[in-house]
């Protein structure tokens, strides 16, 4: 495969058009509407979310599309543009964790969330582009843009912050995956040209410009071709580890600690002590990072700053929290090698993609590097986009 980032996005016109035209070869009928939601890259603040901590989100041009129509028999049919032998068709009544399952999952996990509000049923044709296992929040996407479209659909009192939260559950109650907030707040709450300061302790947010173009930077995201899956890594058992460093610390979330020197505690001399400290000196010493950088944004500084903020919080990520895979420690050590100014993973870990800060004028020379020295079989010049929307 080509070193050449892989830009290939469709316009929200022409993703509307495809997947209205795939609903309505497969279902004899056109849609009601089409709505999409984009996956997203952490800047910094990684496995904070379901500490209480910071957060600093950028939204995707990639974008899962939702293609959809109310039914009168009450069942639900699922089908994919990206998983054609993996059509679902069972009851609402029928919904259940498990039932379906696979992708269909996330779709119909917000639906069971709703079903109140679904007791006809509903045809639903998903598309995208946003990549798959790459810690990208591909699930997001598509429960944020399904969450959408049934608030339209059936005329639902639905805010943002509800459309984050039915999504949420949707993932964690019904598919089975323990994520904290910071995926569906971004792909629903991003707005283009900006990240979103969140603090996913009072849910209050704040846009923060973010224009790298005008200062002669991109931010590339590189997949580095090991898949990851929350429902199915370690990231259960990390957030298992945090509430434990919480509970023997005495507080009810992380992001109450003051600071590392507070931790001190967890060291008790036993192994697992150490691992929990290890652990919970990440997520304050991440939540301190997104902090510093959120404020090196706001003073209108050179965004070069960040680079070395976003190497730090790789090394706490790889050492401290133990998510990183060698597959990703190459590409971050490759991109800094070629000229980038930062670089760490991002998303639960365990595989899935890295994010480097680099020159507009490195992009070619950084993305071959990663490429041909480290593998990576896919990359992406990202700028922040829009969030959740309706397309047509």
């Amino acid at each position: 495969m080509s070193g050449a980032p892989d830009t290939k996005v469709p316009s929200d016109r022409e993703a509307a058009a495809r997947a209205a035209d795939a609903f309505t070869a497969r279902f004899g009928s056109a849609p009601e509407g089409v709505w999409a939601a984009p996956g997203r890259v952490n800047v910094i603040g990684e496995h904070t979310d379901y500490n209480g901590g910071h957060v600093l989100p950028v939204a995707l041009p990639h974008t899962t599309r939702a293609a959809a129509a109310r039914r009168d028999d009450g069942r639900l049919v699922l089908v994919s543009a990206q998983h054609p032998d993996g059509d679902a068709d069972v009851a609402v009544a029928d919904l259940a964790p498990g039932t379906p399952g696979g992708w269909a999952g996330y779709p119909a996990g917000v639906v069971d969330q709703l079903r109140e509000h679904v007791p006809g049923g509903l045809s639903l044709l998903v598309d995208g582009d946003v990549p798959a296992g790459a810690g990208l929040s591909s699930s997001a996407a598509l429960e944020c843009a399904v969450a959408l479209a049934l608030r339209d659909l059936f005329d639902l009192d639905l805010g943002p912050g509800d459309l984050v939260d039915v999504a949420r559950r949707a993932e964690n109650d019904f598919v089975g995956a323990p994520t904290g907030i910071l995926d569906q707040s971004a792909s629903v709450l991003c707005t283009a040209g900006h990240a979103l300061h969140l603090d996913t302790r009072d849910r209050s947010s704040e846009q923060v410009p973010l224009d790298l173009e005008a200062a002669g930077l991109a931010l590339l995201v590189v997949d580095s071709g090991t898949t990851h899956d929350h429902a199915a890594s370690g990231y259960g058992e990390r957030r298992r580890e945090c509430e434990e460093a919480a509970r023997r610390l005495g507080v009810g979330l992380l992001c109450e600690v003051a600071g590392v020197d507070a931790l001190a505690p967890l060291d008790d001399g036993t192994g697992r002590g150490a691992l929990l400290l290890r652990r919970a000196r990440h997520v304050v010493s991440e939540d301190a990072r997104v902090e510093e950088v959120v404020g090196l944004l706001r003073a209108g500084g050179d965004p070069r700053e960040v680079g070395p903020v976003l190497t730090a919080g790789h090394a706490s990520l790889r050492d401290d929290f133990e998510v990183s895979v060698p597959e990703l420690d190459t590409v971050v050590e490759v991109a800094l090698a070629a000229g980038a100014h930062g670089a760490r993973m991002v998303g639960g870990g365990f595989g899935g993609s890295a994010v480097a800060l680099v020159d507009a004028a490195a992009v070619d020379d950084v993305t071959a590097a990663v490429t041909e020295r480290a593998g990576a079989p896919r990359s992406y010049v990202v700028v922040p986009a829009a969030g959740a929307r309706r397309l047509s």
